[in-house]
């Protein structure tokens, strides 16, 4: 089922992790409510870019959020958040910058080791805008996008 134009309800709640391990990542319709809002900024980041967006990590259950080591509070859990590259634009670096750089309205723009991690604000709440760069599993939260 595809909740816009060039993005699907099944690559937005797909996890290897869960098919891995046997957890359960079905959305529920307030989950699919948000994953809707993140597909929609999602077609203005392909738009942005000209070129197709491979989604690495959308909704994550609390399990499955978990068993990758993501923080309870992450934008994953409550649909808020796309982990993607796009290859045919270029390096992750390359794709966030371009995004920062753009008037694109999210929360919070992360280049992490090998992928982009957008996210958007919980209803009622103003986007932060904030852009965080993470070099690697271990590595801390450097402020901005920095290239490496």
């Amino acid at each position: 089922m595809n909740i816009s134009e060039h993005f699907s309800l099944e690559e937005m709640t797909f996890s290897e992790t869960a098919a891995r391990l046997g957890i359960d990542n079905a959305a529920d319709p307030e989950i699919v409510a948000n994953l809707k809002c993140v597909a929609a900024l999602m077609e203005k980041v392909r738009a942005l870019l000209g070129k197709p967006i491979t989604v690495h990590s959308g909704y994550r259950a609390p399990r499955v959020n978990e068993a990758v080591g993501g923080v309870a509070t992450s934008a994953h859990c409550f649909g808020l958040a796309c982990d993607f590259v796009c290859g045919q634009y270029g390096t992750a670096a390359e794709v966030a910058l371009a995004i920062l750089k753009s008037e694109l309205e999210y929360d919070q723009l992360i280049l992490e080791y090998g992928w982009v991690h957008i996210g958007l604000a919980k209803e009622g709440t103003r986007p932060r805008r904030e852009a965080l760069t993470k070099r690697s599993p271990r590595a801390p939260y450097e402020l901005g996008i920095r290239a490496f």
